[in-house]
């Protein structure tokens, strides 16, 4: 690696790890409430990414498959198991991992975990999250390494990605905008994680910003993802804020079939769960941003 580029990867991480510092530096005195937590849960996803399907009986415990261009990325256990879970983590190996990318142990995570959205959450959304997976019934659950294909496969190449794409740092609310607004702002692009799969890739795996929230014709599974931004014919410009709503809320999609997977997943595991206000947020801020065609 050039020597500039190694200076500049050693001065952001060190100025990440001053701000996630002074982040955590109040952390042991802060209490967490599991029943706020249980509902950050819903706004996170977790289930749909960390609960297997086959296995109802252990929620949370990891093994959900991830294909993608990059070879198979497998959903970690997340219950409180000290050996195959994160029983042994503590609220700073938390917050560290949500919003940092980094592992108790130091190893960097890919961004198939999207702490690269995560990062924009408030620290007591995260106290409340940990606290609620803290309640759950531990499950042993074992779940297999990554199956990636080279270069992909090399972990501390990971540190120059970060480097090159990862801007961490929480939400900051727009002013001019009102609370609403800025609500649904920080759904979409924080726990929500929204753009994680409704944005383009680059060939390292980086979300363009360019296209955000503007779909793509092919997703890591192969399928198309929808544009949500308000273009009148890729997107949703022919939606009102009540067909938002109702979409998140039930699957039902206006002048069309219903939902299918996996959004179907996500609006079962998560938005279905959604406050009346959070949902109203959300569409009030897509209803709201740039109109952007489809990439080709």
């Amino acid at each position: 690696m050039a020597p500039v580029i190694a200076g500049r990867i050693l001065r952001q991480s060190a100025g990440a790890l001053l701000s996630c510092s002074l982040l955590l530096a109040g952390l042991a005195a802060a209490a967490g409430d599991p029943r706020q937590g249980e509902y950050v849960a819903r706004l996170g996803g977790c289930h749909s990414c960390h609960t297997d399907p086959t296995r109802k009986d252990a929620p949370l415990a990891g093994g959900v498959e991830l294909k993608s261009p990059f070879g198979t990325f497998r959903a970690p256990n997340i219950t409180p198991d000290r050996e195959t879970g994160i029983g042994g983590w503590s609220d700073t190996d938390f917050v560290r991992a949500m919003t940092q990318g980094v592992a108790p142990d130091g190893r960097l995570y890919y961004p198939a975990f999207p702490y690269t959205s995560y990062t924009k959450m408030t620290e007591r959304e995260l106290l409340d999250l940990k606290a609620y997976l803290d309640t759950l019934k531990p499950v042993r659950n074992a779940v297999p390494p990554h199956d990636l294909r080279f270069p992909y496969n090399l972990r501390f190449a990971l540190a120059a990605w970060k480097w090159l794409f990862f801007r961490p740092g929480g939400y900051i609310p727009d002013p001019q905008r009102n609370a609403s607004w800025n609500r649904g702002a920080y759904l979409v692009t924080g726990p929500g994680h929204c753009g994680e799969c409704h944005t383009a890739r680059n060939f390292l795996g980086a979300t363009m910003e360019k296209h955000a929230l503007a779909g793509t014709k092919s997703g890591p599974d192969g399928k198309r993802v929808p544009n949500i931004t308000p273009h009148r014919k890729d997107g949703i410009g022919l939606w009102s804020a009540d067909d938002m709503v109702e979409f998140l809320r039930t699957g039902k999609v206006p002048y069309g079939e219903d939902v299918g997977s996996p959004m179907e997943e996500v609006i079962l595991n998560s938005t279905s769960h959604w406050s009346a206000l959070d949902l109203k947020a959300v569409a009030e801020y897509l209803l709201s941003l740039p109109a952007r065609e489809t990439p080709k």
